[in-house]
C-alpha cells in the first residue's frame, strides 16, 4: 500500500492506495476522509509591513512537485485567507495555491519557473 497526501480546494487528505496484485486481482482503494487541520495559533494583530527576506511562523508549502509558473504577492503584501499567492503547473494543470489564512507576506521562498517538490515553502506569512 501507498500513502498519498492530496489537496482538494485547500483541504488536505491522507488517501492509502493498495497496489494491483501480480495475478491481476485488484482490491479497492481504502481512504480516509477525515481533512488534516494544520494546528495554528492566532495570529497577532499588525500594524507594521513586515520587512521582505524575513521568516514568517505560517508556511505555504507546494502541495505536489510542479514548476512556479507565477507569483501573485510579494513579500510585505497583506493578503486575505484563499488569496492566490501563486500558480504552480503540475501535471499540465494549472493549481492556485492560496493563503491558508489573514496575515502579511513576510518573505517569498522561490521564483517564477523554477521546480519546487511537495512540501517545499513557497512563502512564509506573519
Amino acid at each position: 500500500m501507498k500513502t498519498y497526501k492530496i489537496t482538494v480546494n485547500g483541504t488536505a487528505y491522507d488517501v492509502v492506495v493498495e497496489e494491483v496484485a501480480s495475478d491481476g486481482a485488484v482490491s479497492a482503494p481504502v481512504s480516509t476522509a477525515a481533512p488534516v487541520v494544520p494546528a495554528k495559533a492566532p495570529a497577532p494583530a499588525k500594524k507594521a509591513v513586515a520587512p521582505a527576506g524575513g521568516a514568517g511562523s505560517i508556511k505555504v508549502v507546494a502541495p505536489m512537485p510542479g514548476k512556479i509558473l507565477s507569483l501573485k504577492v510579494a513579500a510585505g503584501a497583506s493578503v486575505k485567507k484563499g488569496q492566490v499567492v501563486a500558480i504552480l503547473e503540475a501535471m499540465k494543470m494549472e493549481n492556485e495555491i492560496v493563503a491558508p489564512e489573514d496575515g502579511v507576506i513576510a518573505s517569498i521562498d522561490t521564483s517564477e519557473g523554477a521546480s519546487v517538490e511537495a512540501g517545499d515553502v513557497l512563502a512564509t506569512m506573519n
